[in-house]
This record gives structure tokens, C-alpha cells and sequence, in this order.
């Protein structure tokens, strides 16, 4: 019997050490995809390492992992894949080839799982159906206090490169390989850069809320990810090759888009609540416009929460509180939102952590390390027995795995907001913010969160 691909995906993760960047040193700029040729892209997209932390990943093998979380019965796909792996191991290109075209034919054209529960809840789609079903009210603060955030959206930007910095180095890793190597982590493991893949979003959605003002739409995003940024991963890869070839919002976040319940929008959506302060509505709003650039479903709604939390952050001083709060910024009767309440009905329960951790390394076995649900839960853990604390709760975060530099950004960036950097975390990372974008190379920190306290005022007007 044909192995199902998160078990392939699970046992390849679960089996892999990680790499000590104390001894081995890597930056994530010397690893892009952005002038690959066809066949060197097939081959890594069978057979990559992860940029910084060095974690093994096989994205064919994740896309079918993702299709049977979203029901779909992927065994036919999932056949081939030790074919082609011998085939990329006999460097055997053209045979790689024949493969790769007939596996992702059985994948787009997969039987759906009727009996998958994912099928049975919501999912809302369009802007007028998703605030349908919101089931809380839509705070707002006043538009005249706007000015009184900037120096905490100037903590919160420290606060995400700085997680960001702290999670490159193991991102990809189970926790317990991770303890192995490092021990309980509590400090950067390795000089923090700040370059990687997820800021790039950020600022390509500052700019277009820049130029449009509350008119922004998804194809003006859309339009910055063209101008700005030359290539992406998983989701983010799948809707930049099809807005190149004229597909636009939504349908861009859609079609053959196997990722798109993963954490891409989850884990850019914090400056959507740095334009927004102390309104997650309008947080969560434009969280929504951007996320159909590249995702759909849990994938946007994962982007609203995070949103949500990021804009409530600036207002509210308990993170108990404020995790609960920010669900009613995400449609009711989806699963993300039933996701997100059964981990916090959970915690609410459990005085110490040791408890949810276990719970949710098996409640998420069949996700991928990348896919929204298993992460969301990891930063609701983090932050919710972090006690405001970064250090303690970037620790938890390492203890958890999965998508570390992602969720230690969205912690990082919340009680970096609520709190402010320590200068532990703070001094390391300067003043300076490196991207792969052309133009936009070295960017000071202070000067972005200048330009984001300043479009947001126009945002809230």
C-alpha cells in the first residue's frame, strides 16, 4: 500500500538533525531561486534545503501532503514520487522530466476525499461574504490617535526581524532535534540577518497602501509583487508564475496552488495591523486584499487573525485576552477558526505548557511544518505562557518547531508592540533591514516604521 505524503513528509522531518550554524555559518541570501533554469527548478523543488537552517524539503512531496489536508485523495501522485527521487538521484534529467509531468497531472487531477473534514466547514469567499461572517463587533480607535502608536510600531518592526533573525537558523526542524543540537534556545544562535523571504510582501502591500490609499485593492498588490519581487516559495512561487502569465486576483492564490492554506499570508500580515492600530478591522481587511494575491481559505483567514492580533496588540495589555478577541476577526464556521478555539479552549485548562506542546505535535502529525493551522497554534502557545516575555517566549517557540522564524516574527512583532525590544534581542539586529528586492536592498528600520505610522494615518482618515 502506497504510503500517504505526510507520512513521507513527517518521517523526513522527524529524522533530520539540524545543522549547527554555530559551526557552520550560512546566509540566506547566498540560497535563491530567482535565476534558476526549468530543470534546476524541478530538481530543487524535489530536492532543496532549506535557505539559513539548512532543513531538508521535497515542495512535490508537500504539495500532495497539503491536497490530502484539503480532501483530496493524492495516492495516485504519491506513487510516483520514489520514482522520480531515483530518478533525480541517477541525475537521470529527461527520465525526471516524463515523471514530474505525470505526477503533477495526477495531482491537479485528484478525486476529491468526500469523507475529509475539512469539507464539511465555511468557506466564505469574497469580501462582502467574509464580513457576513464575522460574528464580533468591529472595533475602531479613533483616528486622531493614530500618531500616538508610532514609536510601538517602531518596537513592533524590531520585534518581527528580530524573531525572524532568531527562527532562520532552525526553521524546519522538529523541537526535540532542535533541543538536541542547541538545548533550550534562548538567544540568536548564530549573527542575525534580517534578510529572508517574508518582509518582501510586507513592503510590496506598504507601497501599494502608499499609492492607493483606503482604494487599495488585490491587483494593486498584485501589481507591486510584479514590479518588485523576482521570485517566491511554495504559495507565494505558485501566484507570482501565475500573475507572469496573466492571472490575476484571486484566481492567482487558486489555481493549481496546492499551498495555499499555508502560513505565507499568516506570516506577512503584521504590517496590515501596524497600518491599522488599535482597528483590526480594517487590519483584517486588508489582510483579506492581500491574501488573494496568493491564498485561499484558512491560508487568508490565517492573515486576518494574525492581522488582527498585530492591530489589538496596540490597544490591549493580556495576551489571553487579546488571542481570544482577535477570533472575532476571523469567519465563523470555518476551520481555522474551530483550530484556533480548540487550542485556546485548550490552554485555558493547562497552567504549564507541557501539556499543549505534546497536544499539538500530535493534533497536527498530518500538516505540513509550513501549513498554517500547526503554526497558529504554536504562536497562540507562545504567546499565551510567554508572560509578555520575548525570551521566554521565542524558547517555547523552538520548542514547538515548525515554522520558527515566521511565528517568531508575528510574536516578536505583537510584544515587541505591547512592550517594547529588549536589548538583547534589539542591539544585535541595528538599524538596518536587508531584502532581495532590487532598489531596496538596505532599508533603515526607523525610516520604514516612519512611512508605516505615516500611510496608516492616511489609511484611517
Amino acid at each position: 500500500m502506497t504510503r500517504k505524503a505526510w507520512e513521507l513528509e513527517r518521517d523526513m522531518r522527524q529524522s533530520a538533525i539540524p545543522v549547527d550554524r554555530r559551526v557552520n555559518p550560512s546566509s540566506w541570501s547566498q540560497q535563491t531561486g530567482g535565476s534558476l533554469g526549468q530543470d534546476e527548478m524541478m530538481r530543487m523543488l524535489w530536492r532543496s534545503r532549506v535557505p539559513g537552517s539548512g532543513a531538508p524539503e521535497c515542495l512535490y512531496l508537500e504539495a500532495a501532503q497539503s491536497l490530502e489536508n484539503q480532501g483530496y485523495d493524492e495516492s495516485d501522485a504519491v506513487s510516483l514520487i520514489p520514482l522520480a527521487l531515483e530518478a533525480l538521484d541517477a541525475q537521470d534529467t529527461p527520465r525526471l522530466r516524463v515523471l514530474t509531468g505525470h505526477y503533477l497531472n495526477a495531482l491537479f487531477n485528484a478525486p476529491r476525499d468526500e469523507n475529509c473534514l475539512s469539507l464539511t466547514y465555511a468557506r466564505p469567499e469574497g469580501w462582502e461574504d467574509v464580513c457576513d461572517s464575522l460574528p464580533g463587533t468591529a472595533l475602531q480607535a479613533p483616528a486622531e490617535s493614530a500618531g500616538a502608536f508610532d514609536e510601538q510600531t517602531l518596537s513592533g518592526w524590531i520585534g518581527q526581524l528580530a524573531g525572524g533573525a532568531f527562527g532562520t537558523a532552525i526553521e524546519g526542524y522538529t523541537g526535540h532535534r532542535i533541543a538536541e543540537v542547541y538545548g533550550d534556545v534562548r538567544s540568536y544562535v548564530t549573527a542575525p540577518e534580517t534578510m529572508n523571504d517574508d518582509v518582501v510582501y510586507e513592503l510590496a502591500l506598504l507601497d501599494a497602501c502608499d499609492a492607493h490609499g483606503r482604494e487599495v485593492s488585490s491587483r494593486d498588490i498584485a501589481d507591486e509583487w510584479l514590479r518588485q519581487i523576482p521570485f517566491g516559495w511554495s504559495a507565494e512561487w505558485v501566484a507570482l508564475q501565475n500573475l507572469r502569465t496573466g492571472i490575476m486576483p484571486p484566481a492567482s492564490g487558486t489555481y493549481r496552488n496546492p499551498f495555499s492554506d499555508w502560513i505565507g499570508v499568516q506570516m506577512r500580515a503584521m504590517v496590515c495591523g501596524m497600518l491599522a492600530p488599535g482597528c483590526p478591522m480594517e487590519a483584517a481587511r486588508l489582510a483579506y486584499l492581500d491574501g488573494t494575491v496568493s491564498h485561499s481559505a484558512g491560508g487568508i483567514y490565517g492573515g486576518m487573525y494574525a492581522a488582527a492580533l498585530t492591530a489589538l496588540a496596540y490597544v490591549r495589555d493580556d495576551p489571553h485576552e487579546m488571542l481570544r478577541e482577535a477570533l472575532s476577526y476571523v469567519p465563523q464556521g470555518t476551520e481555522y477558526r474551530a483550530v484556533v478555539g480548540e487550542c485556546l479552549d485548550l490552554m485555558s485548562h493547562e497552567t504549564s505548557p507541557e501539556g499543549p506542546l505534546a497536544w499539538l505535535e500530535s493534533r497536527f502529525e498530518q500538516y505540513n511544518w509550513i501549513h498554517a493551522y500547526p503554526n497558529i497554534a504554536a504562536d497562540a502557545l507562545a504567546l499565551w505562557y510567554g508572560d509578555r516575555d520575548m525570551t521566554v517566549s521565542f524558547s517555547l517557540l523552538a520548542r514547538c518547531g515548525l515554522d520558527v522564524d515566521c511565528n517568531a516574527g508575528l510574536v516578536g512583532n505583537v510584544l515587541g508592540v505591547m512592550g517594547g525590544v529588549p536589548t538583547a534581542w534589539a542591539e544585535p539586529i541595528g538599524d538596518c533591514l536587508e531584502t532581495y528586492v532590487p532598489g531596496k536592498e538596505r532599508l533603515s528600520i526607523r525610516a520604514l516604521a516612519e512611512r508605516t505610522s505615516k500611510v496608516s494615518r492616511v489609511l484611517l482618515s
